[in-house]
């Protein structure tokens, strides 16, 4: 990252991934009770997702960091084969896949508030036999690609890897490798290879967390693999080869999920590297990747932007006043822990006794509030020309101080319809005698499987009376 601050500069990396490419599908929806038929919830599927996995989303992070990468791998001639050749055409990635006998791996996830009730699988056991297309593939493919990732999940395309990688390096190709399997043998020749602990445990018989470096040392010569990037979860990475190891501490706060946090680590590595960045700074890089995955529900792809925030000095507290863009990281956030998401919204000119109260009965009701405010050019409109009596900046403040606000986001249109839609808020609660369906944003919420409620101020404290009150004793001294 430059002194500026700009963006890491990927776009001179020049990638090819191999290895086992899936297609990852999430449905998702709501368990409100069991089966009749057997104890297990029923769901009520609301929402589909796709997204590339294995290998295919490691090519998704090169793509998404703006590199330029090409993709090798097995499909079949199926509904999900083509759906991953047409990721692969949307994101500019280069096809080099190629269609099999066996169907495409497909990893099929049913969620319900953000946990994983049940995975199916559709697969065929072992594509061993069907990878000597890669193989006839490969030599040609390395031309146009400084750096070389194998992708291994076990499931057969890589079977001749060994006779890849001496291909590989025969041209003065770097490779990277994600394995599989405790037999690292098969990775001899590689430049650096990425284990998690549990696989490098595998590998070596189990070791003590302080024995790391020299038990991969050890495998480092009974493999002929260059390093080692030993991920390590919470903890973070570990880098070792024969002369030095260096170690890179987690810099995420919080850690919702690792799935695919393997994948955008060497993604990045290999960007980085291809890109002509040195071993320590495409480490470095790497490892602020891995905060942004682990911190989202699932595979995730990381872009420079993400990058670059994630590489700034880590903000002292997750409340206080916020921008939208803010704001919608934080919902995903605390969404991908199962927490629920309040909102509301108002002009909150002068703040009273009565806003406290209903702001605490608010939060009450759920994990995190969010309070939407008006814009002085809102609130003018809706108010008349006297008003506001304070600045947003100023009544943002205020709110943000208070324990029972989570965060403080403000609106320039005349109803907060647009934002509450962006937000999508579990709950959307407004104060007074209102009706639940006239509320702004509340067909939105109703529509998405969120609630509506409506509470009542406390008597006696209005602003507008306030204000009034207050005018007429200034014309009577």
């Amino acid at each position: 990252m430059s002194e500026a601050g700009k963006p890491p500069d990927f776009t001179g990396a020049r990638v090819l991934v191999v290895g086992d490419v899936m297609l990852d599908r999430n449905w998702i929806g709501a368990a409100r009770r069991i089966s009749p038929e057997a104890p297990v919830p029923v769901v009520t599927i609301d929402e589909r997702r796709e997204t590339p996995g294995g290998a295919a989303n490691v090519a998704m992070n090169v793509a998404a960091l703006g590199g330029r990468v090409s993709l090798s791998g097995l499909i079949g001639e199926d509904e999900a084969g083509y759906a991953l050749r047409g990721f692969l055409a949307d994101n500019g990635i280069g096809d080099a896949l190629r269609f099999c006998a066996l169907p495409t791996i497909t990893k099929l996830r049913v969620l319900s508030r953000h946990q994983q009730l049940i995975r199916l699988d559709f697969e065929s056991r072992d594509y061993s036999p069907a990878a000597s297309a890669l193989t006839t593939d490969f030599p040609a493919l390395l031309d146009g690609h400084d750096v070389v990732v194998f992708s291994d999940y076990g499931k057969g395309a890589l079977s001749a890897v060994d006779e890849m990688i001496a291909c590989a390096k025969k041209q003065g190709k770097t490779v990277l490798v994600d394995p599989k399997g405790r037999d690292f043998s098969r990775y001899a020749g590689a430049d650096i290879v990425t284990p998690n602990v549990a696989e490098l445990a595998a590998v070596t018989g189990g070791f003590a967390e302080n024995a790391l470096v020299d038990r991969a040392r050890e495998a480092l010569r009974a493999t002929g693999i260059f390093a080692f990037l030993v991920t390590q979860g919470e903890k973070g990475m570990t880098y070792v080869d024969a002369r030095r190891h260096h170690y890179l501490a987690a810099r995420a706060r919080e850690v919702f999920d690792v799935t695919g946090a393997g994948d955008t680590v060497i993604a990045t590595l290999a960007a980085g590297l291809s890109s002509g960045f040195p071993l320590d700074h495409a480490l470095w890089l790497s490892n602020a990747a891995a905060s942004v995955s682990v911190s989202r529900l699932g595979t995730a792809v990381v872009d420079p932007h993400e990058l670059r925030k994630a590489l700034e000095p880590q903000r002292a507290s997750t409340h206080g006043v916020v921008d939208r863009e803010e704001l919608r990281e934080h919902v995903r956030r605390v969404r991908a822990r199962g927490q629920t998401v309040v909102m509301t919204n108002g002009c909150f000119d002068i703040l009273h006794a009565g806003h406290v109260t209903y702001l605490e009965e608010a939060k009450a009701l759920g994990d995190r509030l969010i309070v939407a405010v008006n814009s002085d050019a809102s609130l003018r409109r809706l108010k008349g020309p006297g008003r506001p009596a304070n600045t947003l900046a100023s009544r943002a403040r205020v709110l943000a101080a208070l324990q029972s606000v989570d965060w403080v986001v403000a609106f320039d249109d005349d109803t907060p319809e647009t934002l509450i839609e962006e937000v999508s808020p579990d709950i959307l609660v407004k104060g007074g005698d209102n009706r639940a369906e006239e509320i702004a944003g509340a067909q939105w919420v109703l529509a998405h499987g969120g609630e509506v409620r409506v509470l009542s101020y406390l008597e006696g404290f209005s602003t507008t009376k306030t204000l009034a009150e207050f005018l007429r004793y200034r014309l009577t001294k």
